[in-house]
C-alpha cells in the first residue's frame, strides 16, 4: 500500500509524520507544497529519511492551486518552483510523480506538466479525508474501509488529529499484512526507469 500524504500547512504534523516514519519504518511518498514553512523547519528531520529512500518527495506544486484554472505557462511555473525547491533544499528531483491538487487535471494540464517532465499525475483510491480537521476516530474508520494492498491512501499533513492514531493505523496495516511502499518503490525498476 502506497500510503500518500499531502500539503504541508502544518509544522507540528509534517515533524511528528517524520518522527513516525523514522520509529516504525513506514514508507510514505510526501507530496510537498513548498510555500508552507514546514518543509524548512522539518527539513533536517527529513533529509536522512529521503536520503535512504524511505521517504519519497513529489510536486504537489508551489501553492497549491486548481491547475485547469491556470494557463500553461503558469501551470509550468507551480510545478517548476516547486521541483526547485525540492532540489535545492532536499537534494531532489521529484519527476515523474505530480499530485494535482484537488485531483483536478486534463488533458491540457497533463501536456504541460509533461513538457518538463512530470509525466506522472498520480491520484489515489482511498483517503483518510483529513484535508480538513477530522475526529480521530473517523480517522481510523476511513483507514478500516480504505488500508488495503495495491491502493494508493491519501492522507494531509495539516491538522493534529491522523498523529493521535498512528498506533491505531499501524495496528491496521500489522493486522492485514500490509507492507507500506513508496512510488518509486513499485514504479522505478530495471524494467520502470
Amino acid at each position: 500500500m502506497a500510503w500518500t500524504v499531502d500539503d504541508g500547512t502544518s509544522s507540528e504534523v509534517v515533524g511528528a509524520y517524520s518522527t513516525f516514519a523514522a520509529a516504525t519504518g513506514t514508507r510514505l511518498t510526501m507530496f510537498v507544497n513548498g510555500i508552507y514553512s514546514s518543509w524548512d523547519e522539518n527539513a533536517e528531520a527529513l533529509r536522512p529519511l529521503v536520503a535512504s529512500g524511505q521517504v519519497q518527495l513529489a510536486n504537489h506544486t508551489w501553492s497549491h492551486p486548481d491547475l485547469t484554472t491556470l494557463d500553461d505557462a503558469s501551470i509550468q511555473a507551480e510545478l517548476q518552483r516547486n521541483h526547485d525547491y525540492l532540489a535545492e533544499r532536499y537534494g531532489v528531483d521529484a519527476r515523474p510523480y505530480f499530485r494535482p491538487p484537488y485531483g483536478a487535471h486534463d488533458d491540457r494540464v497533463d501536456a504541460a506538466a509533461a513538457a518538463i517532465g512530470y509525466t506522472t499525475p498520480t491520484l489515489w483510491y482511498g483517503s483518510l479525508a483529513d484535508s480538513g480537521e477530522l475526529p480521530d476516530q473517523q480517522i481510523v474508520d476511513l483507514a478500516n474501509e480504505w488500508f488495503a494492498s495495491g491502493r494508493i491512501i491519501i492522507g494531509h499533513l495539516n491538522h493534529l488529529p491522523v498523529t493521535r492514531v498512528f498506533d491505531q493505523l499501524i495496528d491496521i496495516l500489522e493486522t492485514r499484512a500490509l507492507t507500506t511502499v513508496t512510488l518509486n518503490d513499485v514504479f522505478i525498476s530495471a524494467a520502470h526507469p
